[in-house]
């Protein structure tokens, strides 16, 4: 398994941000311009274990999975939401997002990401795999939300 955390500092208030990981699908493609649907499927009280039908379009070809809500805290000053996946049955990937707010104009976003291989050969792949998409992610988050505050 390999896993990724980094962290940034973003002004805008912590509710905006929060709206881009928990709000409506247009919110979330915002960030994630590859998500082309994300329908509830089961819906849970405190959000833990709900699955969400999620379609990823990468290039021409259009994948399909289950995500699973594993953590879930909206409180007023920090907010966390950890999912869980399996792409194309090659590997789970969690994603986790912690939001903390830092003044009532600037958040802390920590976003780890972790990415287990559940084929033997996926694990030299991941050997050469770097945190790039991770920082490249967190700096996408940032500009959208500094350019929408």
């Amino acid at each position: 398994m390999k896993q990724w955390t980094k962290e940034i500092e973003i002004d805008a208030p912590i509710e905006q941000v929060w709206n881009f990981f928990n709000g409506s699908l247009e919110n979330m493609q915002k960030i994630m311009p590859q998500v082309v649907e994300n329908k509830p499927i089961t819906i849970t009280d405190g959000m833990v274990g709900s699955v969400y039908l999620q379609k990823y379009k990468e290039g021409k070809r259009v994948m399909e999975y289950q995500i699973e809500t594993l953590e879930y805290d909206d409180s007023p000053n920090a907010k966390k939401l950890k999912v869980g996946f399996t792409l194309a049955n090659m590997f789970d990937i969690t994603a986790r997002y912690e939001l903390v707010k830092l003044s009532d104009h600037r958040t802390s976003l920590t976003y780890t990401a972790t990415n287990r291989p559940l084929k033997w050969f996926m694990k030299l792949f991941l050997l050469f795999s770097t945190d790039k998409i991770v920082v490249g992610f967190l700096q996408r988050v940032k500009e959208v939300a500094e350019s929408e505050n």
